[in-house]
């Protein structure tokens, strides 16, 4: 609420305690009859003090160095008054005072912002994705000490050049090998991570104009990996001497028929596992990343693969239904076994997930509705994302709209 009260400002002083012939100099505003004092931690001797034009006496250097010093602090309190006008704030002495002294939310820092969400979204999102934001923060804190030359900044001081230049800064990151360590859709990560704490400050009204508003955050589009329907036959019917690699590649396999992430396979128990609406047995969880639930019927060579292992849980060894790896280590191995079945592509296990939506759904003429809830996705796009209409699935469409044509092609011909 812009005001129209009266605003001065003064000089004055009072008689130092420890000192008699010393004064300390204070401010005071004054807004509609209401006064803040601020002590302006500065002292001059009482001969050297014009009460009437409240400010230092003489032209020496230590008299001209103090009230060069009187007229900032009469210029900086001008100017929290005017930009509090601007910003539609309350007109108060104590509000002009506070955000003098920097106490007010404009003068939030960049830390402070970052460990406001860091220790609020603790609470609220997994620990991966928690993992993700410490990571962007220790980049902006490299960023800050080695270009900024600084701990810390101001957030009104976030401006679309500090994006672009944080954005330039992480494009050149190298690694202890200097090379180049993340590429262009890593660089947008960490970006987008930014705008959401940006974001939050515009909310907690820390900040007042976004400086994200201008910066598009652009990703590239490419390919998800994931297995054709020849690959995926050749892993299951490969065997491995070593336990632990066929141990992986059971559960690797297991996620290709059933769409659960490493996370959702790792955690799953008996529990999980109940007789659905059709008398089938069924999974029924929620997904670790978004507790969403997830209800995925049991198909046949999943169900067989939980029977192999069933025997180990029988015995008490352990709750979880598969015996699965280190995330790190199935990936490891997962190589491994990609190599030894003849398949050359770069496997991660949420490959098998990829696979689950294209390959053994889509391809099979399962609607994109369906599988959207079968791997417990909030919107349908980001199932478009995930899986594709492979070539042989086009190929049967075309054929079948050929086959459409000629039917109707022959019963135009038989009614003439």
């Amino acid at each position: 609420m812009k005001s129209k009260s009266t605003f001065t400002l003064i000089f004055f002083t009072r008689k130092s305690r420890s000192n008699p012939k010393q004064l300390s100099i204070y401010v005071r505003i004054t807004v509609a009859g209401k006064r803040a004092e601020i002590s302006l931690k500065r002292n001059v001797h009482v001969a050297q003090w014009d009460s009437t034009k409240t400010k230092g006496k003489g032209n020496t250097e230590k008299i001209r160095i103090l009230n060069a010093y009187l007229d900032q602090v009469y210029t900086k309190l001008l100017q929290c008054h005017k930009e509090l006008l601007g910003e539609d704030k309350i007109i108060s002495s104590d509000a002009i005072k506070t955000r003098y002294l920097g106490e007010d939310d404009s003068s939030k820092t960049l830390q402070e912002l970052i460990s406001y969400h860091n220790g609020n979204m603790v609470r609220v999102l997994k620990a991966g994705t928690m993992k993700n934001y410490y990571t962007t923060e220790k980049y902006l804190h490299r960023f800050l000490d080695k270009k900024r030359k600084v701990k810390d900044m101001y957030l009104k001081q976030v401006n679309y050049r500090f994006i672009t230049d944080f954005e330039h800064y992480l494009r050149d990151y190298k690694d202890s090998k200097k090379q180049l360590s993340m590429g262009n859709n890593g660089v947008m990560k960490h970006l987008e991570r930014f705008k959401k704490m940006i974001n939050l400050a515009i909310k907690l009204e820390w900040m007042h104009k976004n400086p994200f508003d201008r910066f598009q955050l652009k990703y590239d589009k490419y390919d998800r990996a994931f297995l054709t329907e020849r690959e995926l036959e050749l892993l299951e019917n490969t065997d491995f001497k070593s336990d632990c690699l066929q141990r992986i590649k059971d559960c690797f396999v297991f996620s290709c028929y059933t769409g659960l992430s490493y996370v959702d396979v790792k955690e799953l128990t008996e529990d999980n596992i109940v007789k659905g609406i059709d008398n089938n047995n069924w999974i029924y969880t929620k997904r670790e990343k978004t507790d969403e639930p997830v209800k995925v019927p049991i198909l046949p060579k999943a169900w067989s693969i939980l029977e192999k292992y069933r025997a180990a849980q029988d015995m008490g060894v352990t709750n979880n239904l598969l015996p699965i790896s280190s995330n790190q280590k199935v990936n490891t191995y997962l190589k491994e076994i990609m190599k030894s079945c003849g398949i050359h592509k770069d496997i991660s296990f949420h490959v098998a997930r990829h696979t689950f939506a294209t390959t053994v759904m889509l391809s099979n003429g399962v609607p994109i509705e369906t599988v959207s809830k079968l791997l417990g996705h909030t919107k349908l796009s980001t199932t478009q994302i995930y899986a594709r209409v492979v070539e042989s699935k086009i190929s049967e469409d075309i054929n079948n709209l050929l086959e459409r044509f000629e039917e109707k092609r022959n019963k135009s011909l038989s009614n003439c």
